[in-house]
């Protein structure tokens, strides 16, 4: 069987945490956000959106942050400014007689796991973060989500630093654990 570039993909694709302070443009993140139509989703609800948060908008992320934990304002906004591109993962939960809202929340979750791998595959760093303060309502309101949306978490997406483009090989997974046959 031949490796597929989806595959391969997959098994390159590493989380960064330190980016340049180059990200991909509205225009490349709309492709990117239009191949989420192929996600898994269960009568089509679409239950997420994603908000996209540049220069002086990633501030909202790092307030929200510390006004939810009563932490230093200045040391969240310095964290959420450390990469160029921030996008907020949001369940927007549609109403179903058939599909559970954990169900729903999964459909969010594979759109940013699968976004994720597609901006490694297109050559671009990210991070997926959540943390305690994720469905706080002080973060909510800093990010103008109103009920019933929640988020998910966040990507801090840009460049990766050359020093980070040498990956380390995974460590394998002990497939006996993960895949059973009956």
């Amino acid at each position: 069987m031949s490796k597929q570039p989806a595959l391969e993909a997959l098994q390159q694709r590493r989380s960064h945490s330190k980016h340049t302070d180059d990200a991909p443009t509205h225009a490349e993140l709309e492709q990117l956000v239009g191949a989420m139509a192929s996600v898994a989703d269960h009568s089509r609800l679409r239950p997420w959106r994603i908000i996209e948060l540049r220069g002086g908008a990633r501030a909202k992320l790092g307030k929200g942050l510390a006004k939810a934990s009563g932490g230093d304002r200045d040391k969240y906004v310095a964290k959420a400014m450390r990469s160029p591109l921030i996008l907020v993962i949001v369940v927007s939960p549609r109403k179903s007689g058939k599909v559970p809202v954990w169900e729903q929340e999964a459909v969010a979750s594979g759109v940013a796991h699968l976004l994720g791998l597609l901006l490694h595959e297109a050559g671009w760093g990210s991070i997926w973060k959540t943390g305690s303060h994720t469905r706080s309502k002080e973060l909510r309101k800093a990010l103008g989500v109103k009920k019933p949306e929640y988020l998910l978490g966040w990507l801090y997406v840009g460049g990766i630093p050359d020093r980070d483009r040498k990956a380390k090989p995974r460590k394998p997974l002990e497939l006996s654990r993960h895949l059973t046959a009956l």
